[in-house]
């Protein structure tokens, strides 16, 4: 513990090395979320969640009131919310809030949205790989398993699992009756290389492998000795490499259930189902899918490649049927918003809409027909779906089909159109008011920080290129730098 009695409060628990036979395993009950609309026809996937990446443009509230029934209406039962730093942490924690997080209310809100529309929630809480928002404090540095990145937890000190286990609380109090926690683990960088590693993986047996089942075993076991009835869920990155022998020692498999992901367009399909029941092996009675709607084919993507993520959501589909029967509990769509905390916007969550319609629905029917395209088209009120090229900049009727539009114009064109100057100030007005009205639309849905972000990186260095190329134009005609605010000359 620190000096400063920082994290005196939070009682370190060293979890019971046969913890995982004395816990009682909640049963895997049919939900009555799963009956909503037609569910569940032809698709292997139980649940069929929607994941909101929090940590970038995070949308309001109001946003989200309306966007939950279309969720729902496309074939979406559950949610899995990836607070970080949204979540309003009291007390000692209050330092990781961002400035719009959400109030208490707020969450109470998103919770009683998400039930009226019949969309189960299981928060997300980061544990070891993917703490930036948390370890990037000075207050909380000294946690870092290397001093100089703030990406990794030290899992060597009793602190640490005070850090998550408080978070871990926080989040729960808000989150009554939650039947998952997604724990994270994913992504653990620099595992392994801290001082206090190096020593420890000096001793005779031990492996980075050994050192990261211990801390995921740390963390599923407090979570399950305070909340029994809520399973820890972990990304499955981690745990792909380990031999089975190794895992199914390490009581892993009994505490937890593995999020396989892969979003890329051309699954190993053969490969996954050898993943599967390698796992089953190991002991883990429920496996779950992630596949991508959105924020998987470039950090600074600002258009959805729909292609693209259909392929992934339809392999999975393939995987599904190729594996053993019956592990997999759920498929969770996510919808990256940055590749980590640090990283720039990638494409907003009303960009991503159609691409979600068509993954959802795909997933409901067993895949991509002419029929389903057609439902997608009702649904989103688009007249004709693009799926091989970019959006079209044609309005559709669904909640922010705005942004999209006014994103796919700014995309297409306004870094084409500087490049390609033709017209002086008539060029200059029509992107500023094109700009401006964007900036509108964004403001309805996301908090300042975040639409001034956007159009940072997206829009107004290229309206900054273009006013300084008209000045330029301006003065090489003679006209000087411009009339002044009260020369009451046209230029």
């Amino acid at each position: 513990m620190r000096e400063d009695g920082v994290w005196r409060r939070f009682r370190v628990v060293k979890p019971p090395c046969e913890f995982q036979e004395e816990v009682p395993r909640p049963e895997i009950l049919s939900y009555d979320f799963m009956t909503n609309s037609e569910m569940s026809g032809s698709s292997p996937f139980k649940m069929r969640l929607v994941h909101l990446d929090l940590k970038g443009a995070p949308p309001k509230v109001s946003y989200l009131s309306e966007v939950f029934p279309l969720f729902h209406a496309l074939g979406a039962n559950g949610l899995l919310l990836e607070y970080e730093d949204m979540f309003p942490y009291e007390g000692h924690l209050r330092l990781l809030r961002a400035k719009h997080a959400y109030s208490p209310p707020e969450i109470k809100e998103i919770l009683h949205l998400a039930a009226l529309n019949e969309l189960e929630v299981i928060p997300l809480v980061q544990t070891f790989g993917h703490m930036e928002f948390v370890l990037k404090h000075e207050a909380l540095a000294h946690l870092r398993e290397v001093a100089l990145f703030p990406n990794t937890l030290n899992p060597h000190e009793a602190e640490s699992l005070a850090l998550v286990g408080a978070m871990i609380s926080q989040v729960m109090e808000l989150h009554p009756g939650a039947r998952w926690l997604h724990v994270g683990c994913d992504e653990v960088y620099y595992l392994g290389e801290g001082e206090a590693s190096r020593r420890w993986l000096r001793q005779e047996h031990n492996t980075k492998a050994r050192l990261c089942l211990s801390h995921m075993k740390a963390v599923a076991c407090h979570v399950l000795a305070r909340h029994p009835a809520t399973t820890p869920l972990v990304w499955d990155d981690m745990l792909r490499a380990i031999p089975e022998d190794q895992l199914a020692a390490s009581g892993v498999p009994q505490l937890v259930e593995p999020v396989l992901w892969d979003y890329g367009a051309d699954l190993d399909i053969h490969g996954k189902a050898l993943l599967m029941e390698k796992y089953r092996r190991c002991g883990f009675l429920r496996l779950w899918a992630a596949s991508a709607f959105k924020g998987a084919t470039g950090a600074s993507q600002a258009l959805t490649p729909i292609e693209h993520h259909l392929r992934n959501n339809v392999q999975w589909l393939q995987v599904a049927a190729s594996g053993p029967a019956d592990m997999l509990q759920g498929i969770v769509l996510t919808g990256w918003q940055r590749y980590d905390h640090f990283s720039v916007l990638c494409e907003l969550l009303p960009v991503g809409i159609p691409s979600l319609a068509v993954c959802l629905q795909s997933l409901l029917h067993g895949g991509f027909t002419e029929d389903v395209k057609a439902r997608v088209e009702n649904f989103l009120g688009i007249s004709s779906l693009e799926i091989t090229d970019l959006m079209s900049e044609g309005a559709g009727s669904f909640p922010g089909s705005d942004i999209l539009a006014l994103v796919t114009h700014v995309g297409l064109h306004l870094r084409s159109s500087v490049d390609t100057l033709l017209e002086r100030d008539s060029l200059l007005a029509r992107w500023s008011t094109l700009v401006q009205e964007l900036e509108a639309a964004l403001h309805r849905v996301f908090y300042p920080d975040a639409v001034e972000e956007w159009l940072e990186e997206n829009a107004r260095p290229s309206l900054q290129r273009l006013r300084a190329l008209v000045q330029d134009l301006r003065e090489a005609a003679g006209a000087g730098p411009g009339p002044s605010p009260h020369s009451g000359q046209d230029p």
